[in-house]
């Protein structure tokens, strides 16, 4: 070897002021054969700079690049600030770096790995890690034997990086979480007739009763309901507490005994006209899961079931749906009324005293999306009307918009590549919403069939599974509120959000100290085993897992109190996760003759046709949906007082439901203008 090699020097400035020690790690120098050197590399400190020194000519080959390459990870890994490219194909030399650090959780030792290239007439260095994102760029160091993990921002020029101060934060194999919540429908209604080994659910033992008449529990349910059960906040109340059972302005919530769901569904007109006597211990039935739902029966059996996961309140689906936003309804424990639609903000948005999650998720530069069944794409009913139910809910909060939610239908290809959103929350298509049927759509709604949610929940985990993200993600399947269907398992006290709600919704005076009806949920990850979790959660579980994922503070008093799952997560990754699921069972609709198809088309083609000229209800989903509406109408406004005034004038023309239908699809045909405008792909 020449006694004169070239000198190089390399400097690693800490900023973060946690990195203790650096030295050159035996064993890993590669160097270009023939190539001249001296001893190994040494590191010397002052202050918070460490110099690495190593004398060696400099003349490039693949051979050193591809040991940088191996103990790095390769491409996403490595990060250099000269020439760009993902990973480099030819280095003079290459060596690791073992590093120890010190933060207030704990310590920890780690190696990197840096190598010297070119970069047209510069010498650039390279440095590289498996913890190390170049995308970011930063590099992430486990800290206490990987109970939490250091995260150290990246720069660098050619001759030198430097790591800034960065956080701790536990570590978590979890980064993208996503959730797709479905319609009203109950735990035992799902799964009671499930024959899941360990799981608390009713049997042919649980009854209510209504007159003279008892209605045992069964199996068998049918697909679609003769009519929607109630379930608004009063209705829930005599189903919780029984016939002629009523809350008192503040509470305490009456005495709870699981018998009131065939009464009230016999007598309640919430959501329009009672069932036929025949029809009352539908409320009772439970579906046969394996043959009926096969799709959520393999994911139940595969992944982790949570049997004790309650609505979030004793209520119908808008306050429901709020709380997975903002674990807090501001207040609301009812659906939307005509009067209340401008109290609640409705050119601005649904606002909460705390913020919402995305709020949250953008303070924290965390990126998030959002989906829905925009196109019906699950429906084999093509005479079911879908523009109401092609409108996500969650556009109803200020700062969402409608073009901000993609389709469903790209998902997959989304996924493919490129995709940083830690967390997705998808929504299903609501079918005819504006009628009232709920026809068509992939909600599972109780007056619609459950094929459509069924393909969807097939649809969304194939996606996540067969993407680069799976190893790195949660799926969470949960419903908003439980439908009206019977559950035998009472919900108990909760946390109140006391984030400083008003009163202006509380029609009830309820407290929020008090979960709602159990509702179906299932945990689906790599990181998750096979089985069932007993833990009580509701839909601010969500919010309190995402929370320690992302290191984001609770937002109110339930997200801070929920139980997350965290405790699910296990050592290692699972390997025998299915790439595809079973196909739904086959509808009602395909697996009637023509004949009976023709028919039942037409048989709902006159009701709709009768209902479409009734007048718009005073409270219920569709004044929600008018108060989206309206919202979208002031968006892709000059956002004057004049447009405003407009705005108010055609709501307040909307007297029919034909008239909400021409509305919304004046609207919506804007609203696609609008994606187009924005290169949002439909």
């Amino acid at each position: 070897m020449s006694s004169t090699p070239s000198s190089n020097v390399l400097t690693i400035t800490d900023n973060s002021a946690t990195i203790q020690s650096m030295a050159y790690s035996p064993g890993t120098l590669a160097v270009t054969s023939g190539q001249s050197y001296s001893g190994d590399p040494t590191v010397q400190k002052v202050g918070t700079q460490f110099t690495i020194s190593f004398a060696c000519d400099r003349s490039g080959s693949s051979s050193p690049a591809s040991s940088f390459n191996t103990y790095s990870g390769g491409s996403g890994h490595e990060y250099t600030d000269a020439s760009g490219d993902d990973t480099p194909g030819s280095l003079n030399f290459s060596f690791g770096l073992d590093i120890t650090y010190t933060t207030s959780e704990g310590s920890g030792s780690y190696t990197i790995y840096v190598g010297q290239g070119n970069y047209l007439l510069t010498n650039n260095w390279w440095i590289g890690a498996p913890g190390l994102d170049s995308n970011v760029p930063n590099l992430v160091l486990p800290v206490d034997d990987g109970v939490y993990k250091l995260t150290l921002p990246l720069s660098g020029s050619t001759s030198g990086f430097t790591f800034s101060a960065g956080s701790v934060a536990n570590a978590y194999p979890i980064k993208y979480v996503f959730v797709l919540m479905l319609e009203n429908r109950s735990f035992d209604n799902f799964f009671a007739m499930s024959k899941i080994a360990g799981i608390t659910a009713a049997t042919t033992a649980n009854s209510n009763s209504y007159g003279s008449t008892v209605y045992p529990v069964t199996d068998g349910a049918p697909t679609s309901m003769p009519t929607d059960p109630g379930h608004e906040f009063t209705d829930v109340v005599e189903q919780l507490s029984g016939s002629g059972a009523s809350y008192p302005s503040g509470g305490p919530y009456p005495a709870i005994d699981m018998s009131g769901f065939a009464s009230d569904y016999a007598t309640t007109t919430t959501e329009g006209d009672p069932p036929v006597s025949a029809d009352i211990g539908d409320i009772m039935a439970c579906f046969d899961t394996a043959n009926q739902l096969p799709v959520i029966y393999q994911l139940a059996t595969e992944f982790t079931l949570c049997d004790h996961w309650f609505s979030s309140l004793p209520g119908p689906t808008w306050p429901n749906r709020f709380f997975i936003h903002g674990a807090s309804s501001n207040g609301l424990d009812h659906s939307p009324s005509t009067g209340e639609m401008f109290e609640w903000e409705t050119f601005s948005g649904f606002t909460y005293p705390k913020g919402s999650i995305f709020d949250s998720l953008t303070s924290k530069g965390v990126g998030y999306r959002l989906y829905n069944d925009l196109h019906n794409s699950y429906s084999d009913d093509p005479d079911a009307g879908s523009i109401g139910g092609a409108i996500a809910q969650v556009s109803s909060l200020k700062g969402i918009q409608m073009t901000d939610v993609h389709a469903i239908n790209n998902l997959a290809s989304d996924l493919s590549s490129g995709y940083t959103a830690q967390y997705t929350f998808i929504e299903p298509n609501y079918g005819d919403v504006i009628s009232g049927s709920y026809a068509g759509g992939s909600s599972q709604h109780p007056m619609d069939d459950v094929y459509g949610g069924e393909a969807m929940i097939k649809s969304v985990y194939e996606a996540i599974r067969n993407s680069p993200l799976w190893n790195q993600s949660m799926l969470i399947i949960t419903y908003d509120e439980h439908g009206g269907f019977y559950d035998s398992v009472a919900p108990g006290a909760a946390p109140a959000p006391n984030d400083g709600s008003g009163t202006a919704l509380n029609q009830y005076g309820f407290t929020f100290e008090n979960y709602g009806v159990r509702v179906p949920a299932v945990i689906v990850s790599p990181w998750v085993a096979s089985g069932v979790d007993h833990t009580v959660y509701d839909h601010a579980s969500v919010l309190a897992t995402l929370e320690k994922f992302v290191g984001l503070n609770p937002l109110t008093d339930r997200d801070a109190q929920a139980n997350d799952f965290t405790h699910l997560l296990l050592g290692s990754a699972r390997t025998d996760c299915p790439t595809t699921l079973n196909d739904p069972a086959a509808s009602g609709t395909t697996a009637k003759p023509a004949s009976a198809q023709t028919t039942m088309r037409a048989q709902r083609a006159g009701l709709r046709g009768i209902r479409m000229a009734q007048p718009v209800p005073q409270t219920g989903n569709l004044q929600g949906l008018i108060a989206i509406l309206a919202k979208t109408d002031f968006e892709l406004s000059d956002g004057s007082e004049a447009a405003k005034a407009a705005i108010r004038s055609r709501i307040e023309a909307l007297t029919t439901r034909d008239a909400v239908q021409s509305y919304a699809e004046r609207l919506m045909v804007r609203v696609a203008e609008m994606r187009a405008a924005r290169n949002l792909r439909r």
